[in-house]
């Protein structure tokens, strides 16, 4: 007798495929996690070496990353906008995800915030502006890439460039921190952002929908929330064990955060909660 519709088939949830996933940055400290994270889930990381594929070297690299098979992108890399553009290329011109780090030092601090995902770019620094012209060539080469700005990020192992480790470096200069309530950075814990990136790659294999992130969103644990620096340092150093001696001040005015774009499909999760929770473990 025929096999019915029914018959043979699983009763367990299948598994996400196994993807070969490109994680550019590395060698930097967000890229890492990211890159822990796609392992756990059971997808192949690969690197972009540069001491031996020269990110200028176009067709090299785009010769590369098709021996490879790489099925997806996550570009955390210090670079310029022609790398990001032609690989945001490469990965449209095969239908494969693609997903650029921006940051929130593409905003100036004039005119303020808090800043939404479609104001115009105001960055007076090589860095922002540099960070600007990737988001560009990212989205002109790539309908649906997904450019995620981020802010301030932090990590409670305080190891490489987060704010953890900063402010430690801090007190330990000056013996206190001179925290500005002034400024409403953005920030997030990096175990949260790497969790949104990955959910950006769709790694799932599902085809692009409405409901898919796309374009630019921000993510930004401090949106709703709005803690200024001195309440965020001080609940963080409460959160982490420190015995920081943080003096409020009225230094550095910022409203930085990054307001969602209405239906991006991925928020992250609210930083007062999450310091809270921290200091109860």
């Amino acid at each position: 007798m025929a096999a019915g519709p029914e018959q043979g088939r699983s009763s367990h949830p299948q598994r996400s495929p196994r993807m070969k996933v490109l994680v550019t940055g590395l060698n930097g400290t967000l890229a890492p996690k990211l890159a822990a994270l796609l392992r756990h889930q059971g997808h192949e990381v690969l690197a972009w070496q540069r001491d031996m594929l020269d990110v200028n070297n176009e067709a090299a690299g785009r010769d590369w990353l098709d021996a490879q098979g790489v099925q997806a992108v996550a570009h955390l890399a210090m670079g310029d906008a022609h790398w990001a553009g032609w690989m945001a290329w490469w990965a449209a011109q095969r239908g494969l995800p693609f997903v650029f780090t921006s940051t929130a030092m593409v905003f100036h601090h004039e005119p303020d915030g808090p800043h939404q995902v479609g104001d115009a770019t105001t960055a007076q620094d090589d860095y922002g502006r540099g960070k600007a012209l990737c988001e560009q060539a990212v989205l002109q080469a790539h309908p649906h890439a997904v450019v995620a700005r981020i802010g301030w990020q932090i990590d409670l192992t305080a190891t490489g460039n987060n704010m953890l480790r900063a402010l430690d470096d801090w007190q330990a200069r000056d013996g206190r921190i001179g925290a500005s309530t002034l400024w409403r950075p953005a920030c997030s814990f990096m175990d949260d952002t790497v969790a949104a990136l990955a959910q950006c790659l769709r790694l799932d294999g599902a085809s692009p929908s409405p409901h898919t992130p796309a374009g630019l969103i921000h993510l930004d644990s401090n949106a709703q929330d709005g803690w200024n620096f001195a309440q965020v340092a001080e609940a963080l150093g409460k959160a982490a064990g420190r015995g920081w001696q943080v003096v409020p001040e009225a230094g550095y005015a910022h409203d930085q955060r990054l307001m969602p774009g209405v239906g991006q499909g991925v928020v992250l999760p609210g930083l007062k909660g999450k310091l809270v929770r921290l200091k109860r473990l």
